[in-house]
């Protein structure tokens, strides 16, 4: 089945779909974006991601459209979609290539979705392998921003080195992943993930996998930590919409512990995956 597309108030076949090439977000990045897991055609943490939507378009000045709850439901019903991803990005909108914002243009909003298998990700089994490199974007990095060559160029890098996931690093501390969270568990059973600020995004998974493990009476101390601690931990994992959770094993060729998938994040995976098909 061709999956649906909704672009600026209507809903077309994904491969009609079109933007004007005078949109802001192909010309300066000048927009930003959501993503939702679906499982079980249930939206994932539905609530905290049109939360930070909110905060980022607020951020940046933007505007959002109205009724975009709505909107990401419609995209489930109408492509069908049992288990993977809603995009959601706005901009905006198209107007002659100025960089100061135009008086008259009105935002754009396009959503899509995508199937993917979260659930039963091989993955989640074998664990990922993670390299790292410098970190090369803005500064306001808790803004969903459509600007993510950065992210692109990390990935691209991690991917040439047999990697699924770069972690983005400055001045030897670890921030996050390109796209994802970081989390490493110490020898004592502590597990670290640096605290939110401009510094990283405040990603909606990261926020669940910390209350759970805060009610699972696992130890967190939201700090930054160094790469060198990162390759002495006991485990390691990343969180994210598109993936939960994912036992990291390897960081720049060194094998964490026994290079299997660590029990906390096997753990936090199986109570997360239970908490979202209980529901949000």
């Amino acid at each position: 089945m061709n999956r649906i597309a909704y672009v600026n108030g209507e809903w077309v076949p994904l491969n009609e779909a079109r933007i004007s090439v005078l949109d802001r977000g192909f010309l300066f990045a000048d927009g930003i974006y959501e993503v939702w897991a679906v499982l079980e055609g249930r939206l994932v943490d539905r609530a905290a991601h049109l939360d930070r939507l909110t905060r980022s378009a607020r951020e940046i000045g933007l505007p959002l459209p109205d009724g975009v709850a709505a909107l990401i439901a419609g995209a489930v019903e109408r492509n069908r979609l049992s288990n993977g991803l809603v995009y959601l990005q706005v901009t905006r909108g198209a107007a002659e290539r100025d960089f100061a914002f135009p008086a008259a243009a009105h935002p754009s909003i396009v959503i899509f979705t995508q199937h993917k298998e979260i659930l039963n990700a091989p993955a989640a089994a074998t664990g990922i392998k993670v390299k790292t490199v410098p970190d090369l974007r803005w500064v306001r990095r808790d803004i969903k921003s459509v600007a993510l060559l950065a992210q692109v160029l990390a990935k691209q890098e991690a991917a040439e080195a047999g990697c699924q996931e770069a972690w983005l690093v400055q001045d030897g501390l670890v921030t996050e992943g390109a796209s994802s969270s970081a989390f490493i568990v110490t020898a004592e059973g502590a597990l670290i993930t640096r605290p939110n600020s401009k510094d990283i995004l405040p990603g909606c998974t990261r926020k669940a996998v910390l209350a759970l493990a805060d009610e699972t009476g696992i130890t967190v101390e939201e700090r930054a930590f160094s790469v060198e601690e990162a390759l002495d931990a006991r485990e390691a994992f990343i969180t994210s919409a598109s993936n939960f959770v994912l036992p990291v094993v390897e960081i720049d060729g060194r094998v964490l512990g026994d290079g299997r998938p660590g029990p906390v994040a096997r753990r936090l995976r199986e109570i997360y995956i239970a908490a979202a098909l209980a529901g949000d």
